[in-house]
């Protein structure tokens, strides 16, 4: 069965967002230790403050019930434990610019005679002329591709590794190897 493996954590909660204070109520955790001389100065007292180590990326995320976490707090592979279907949300791979064939699957020109001549992969028309005289906004059209924020939803859960901080998901997840990415119940 193709899945992914993940390294999932361990995540440390750096900062409760409340409802008073904030205006919605959510979690901020920290990934992979940094060292100290790689960390800005509003970020060092940012993490004394929560009394954990510096952390090389921060995330919020929202849905918690912030009355059962503190600051410090770990969370890791085992939050997972009961789930059956995750979504996970990355950027994809960045393709550069690309023409329409590759970009949105445009079929090309079917035939290579009657007159065809260096056109193959070519869009086609845009609009038409007088009227609207203009080309609508939304056409689809060569340009970069991929390198944006994906949501690849309900992705099974095969199996939690909590003795090595494993996630196994079925199918695959957005992103180049070794890319961070954040998974959601």
């Amino acid at each position: 069965m193709p899945c992914t493996v993940i390294e999932v954590g361990p995540c440390v909660v750096t900062q409760i967002k409340s409802l008073e204070k904030d205006g919605y109520e959510a979690l901020q955790l920290g990934f992979v230790d940094a060292k100290e001389k790689h960390t800005s100065k509003p970020l060092q007292g940012h993490f004394q403050r929560a009394g954990v180590a510096a952390k090389r990326h921060l995330a919020e995320f929202k849905g918690f019930d912030i009355a059962q976490y503190h600051l410090g707090d770990v969370i890791d592979v085992n939050f997972f434990e009961d789930a059956v279907f995750v979504d996970v949300i990355g950027t994809s791979k960045g393709k550069g610019f690309q023409g329409v064939v590759k970009r949105h699957g445009f079929g090309g020109v079917g035939q290579s005679t009657h007159g065809q001549h260096n056109r193959l992969r070519a869009p086609g028309s845009v609009g038409a002329c007088s009227y609207p005289a203009k080309v609508f906004k939304g056409t689809r059209m060569a340009g970069q591709t991929g390198n944006e924020r994906v949501t690849v939803q309900n992705l099974e859960v095969i199996k939690v590794m909590p003795e090595h901080n494993l996630l196994l998901l079925k199918g695959s997840v957005p992103g180049a190897k070794g890319s961070i990415i954040a998974i959601e119940k």
